[in-house]
């Protein structure tokens, strides 16, 4: 296992865990991020959670070979809801769907707390994640996205605010990016959702069906490019 090789989408996670935090790894799956930074000493000790057993076991082999056992409590468990007084400060959520990913906030009650960062790495349905946060209350504080090969991926900052509100399609679908400086990872991310609303676009036009939204999406997006 080379920790150093983490990916660039784990490292841009990895970027926004607090010094001294207590760190949690939500499907940890193969204990990658947590075993990075504990190697960094970025964090004082690590909760690493996985749904299945083969994974976590995996987990813990390496945390050995590394010597980070001690460092580091397994948690065999669904969702984020078991580590709750584990004094977790800063969670991660990485590698999977942003519906799934919302569930998993929706669940955790502890995690309405505005002193626990969240850092979430949806690989699909971001719109939908930002929309939901948004109605539970959360807010996202920053947003980095990265490429790696044909994929685009961004990382969510998000803290409990307690001002629950609804959003636009144009605001769920974009985050924070109107407010950034389009660099070549965001103008990748754009391509490629720019090419799948419109898609969807002519999917709808095809069987007479209305694309407003697609057609405001795309307006939106087409803006953000010609910056």
């Amino acid at each position: 296992m080379i920790v150093a090789g983490l990916s660039k989408r784990l490292v841009l996670a990895a970027d926004m865990v607090r010094q001294g935090a207590v760190f949690a790894d939500v499907g940890t799956d193969h204990a990658y991020l947590p075993l990075f930074l504990l190697k960094a000493g970025k964090i004082v000790r690590a909760v690493c959670s996985d749904v299945n057993k083969g994974p976590l076991e995996s987990a813990i082999q390496n945390a050995k070979d590394m010597g980070f056992y001690d460092n580091i409590e397994f948690v065999l468990t669904d969702g984020a809801e078991a580590l709750s007084g584990r004094g977790v400060c800063d969670l991660a959520i990485c590698g999977m769907g942003g519906e799934l990913i919302a569930d998993i906030v929706s669940r955790a009650a502890f995690l309405r707390d505005k002193e626990i960062n969240l850092i979430l790495q949806p690989m699909s349905k971001q719109a939908h994640l930002r929309r939901e946060l948004s109605k539970m209350g959360f807010e996202i504080k920053d947003e980095r996205y990265t490429k790696e090969g044909t994929h685009a991926y961004v990382v969510m900052l998000v803290s409990y605010s307690g001002v629950t509100r609804e959003i636009s399609e144009v605001d769920a679908e974009l985050g924070m990016l109107p407010m950034a400086k389009i660099e070549e990872a965001e103008r990748f991310y754009l391509e490629k959702r720019l090419a799948s609303i419109k898609k969807a676009e002519l999917g709808k036009l095809h069987s007479g069906a209305f694309a407003g939204e697609e057609a405001e999406l795309i307006n939106a997006i087409t803006k953000l490019l010609d910056k």
